[in-house]
């Protein structure tokens, strides 16, 4: 059922059961035709699916909120074999040994939070390990910061994405993100003052200085009238996103997620990994997807930590109350 071929279903006639199995790689388009022809009195529709992602639409039709009426999910896993044999136990104990990062997608029925050949598969499982992933919460005496990558408004847009982090002595407190597509600026504005970040340092990518050619304003502009604290982090040339993959990998092991509020996030560094070409079998740089966003911002973050001289202005701009600007000191 790929969204070309899902059309044909439309055809169909008498039928009274369908049965989608590996149902986390169908799409919204193929579920939205599927339903409402395969619904004769007593009819049924299975879906079978190794959870991949939250968003995935089966996921979300079953998971994901209130149950469909006269529905029925059922969570089952290796333990629920009858079939089970040492060959399987000993594939099971020999993932869980040489693929930590794997082990609980695979046989436990979890979402895919780390995929094979991620940038920074080693260093989540060992977070993971060390219970870094858990909670951590703020110093009420030290700033905050808001790592920002920066989208757009368009239909098909790139997301924009928010970190907020916390840097105490010598850790790096990831405390909240934020992720959103096609929204304007103030939707972002909005969630940062409901959430309590509006003394937060607004840390922005080197395009968060350029304005828009028709209205002349800026992310850094439009922030600095809404009151908050802007830093621009300069442009770090061609191997920028080389350099903040090294960064972060040098830093992960200092670095403590709150996982009630940035999972998300953590799903997306998981994701983040190369293009590659499998005829030369050589890695081409990171991909952009879905994932890059949240990676893009988590990067800078790390950059600005070790490099704290290449921050950009190091006397940010801010509005007192009557709108005029000034630089604090």
């Amino acid at each position: 059922m790929q969204d070309h071929t899902a059309e044909s279903l439309k055809s169909l006639e008498g039928y009274h059961c369908a049965w989608v199995e590996q149902a986390e790689m169908l799409s919204q388009k193929s579920l939205d035709i599927l339903r409402p022809i395969i619904r004769e009195p007593n009819s049924e529709l299975w879906f079978s699916w190794n959870p991949r992602r939250r968003v995935d639409p089966v996921d979300v039709f079953f998971r994901q909120g209130e149950m469909p009426a006269n529905a029925v999910c059922v969570m089952a896993n290796w333990r629920d074999n009858l079939w089970w044999n040492t060959t399987l136990e000993a594939e099971r104990l020999e993932c869980l040994n040489n693929q930590p990062e794997q082990y609980d997608h695979i046989w436990e029925g979890d979402y895919q939070k780390i995929i094979a050949g991620a940038y920074y598969a080693q260093s989540l499982t060992m977070a993971k390990g060390s219970g870094r992933i858990s909670k951590c919460y703020a110093d009420p005496l030290l700033p905050l910061k808001a790592f920002w990558d920066i989208g757009g408004t368009g239909a098909r847009a790139d997301h924009t994405v928010i970190w907020i982090a916390q840097f105490v002595g010598r850790e790096i407190r990831v405390l909240d993100y934020y992720e959103a597509q096609s929204q304007p600026l103030a939707t972002h504005v909005q969630w940062l003052r409901k959430q309590g970040y509006e003394h937060a340092l607004m840390v922005l990518p080197h395009d968060g200085a350029a304005h828009d050619k028709v209205h002349s304003v800026s992310y850094e502009t439009e922030l600095q009238r809404a009151q908050f604290e802007t830093q621009i982090i300069p442009n770090q040339g061609r191997a920028a996103a080389a350099q903040r993959i090294e960064a972060t990998r040098r830093l992960f092991p200092r670095i403590w997620f709150h996982q009630p509020t940035t999972q998300d996030g953590i799903d997306a560094l998981g994701s983040y990994h190369a293009k590659r070409d499998e005829n030369r079998l050589i890695d081409l740089g990171p991909e952009h997807d879905w994932a890059s966003h949240a990676a893009d911002a988590f990067g800078m973050m790390c950059v600005m930590y070790e490099e704290p001289q290449a921050s950009g202005r190091s006397r940010p701009y801010r509005r007192d109350s009557s709108g005029k600007s000034w630089l604090s000191m």
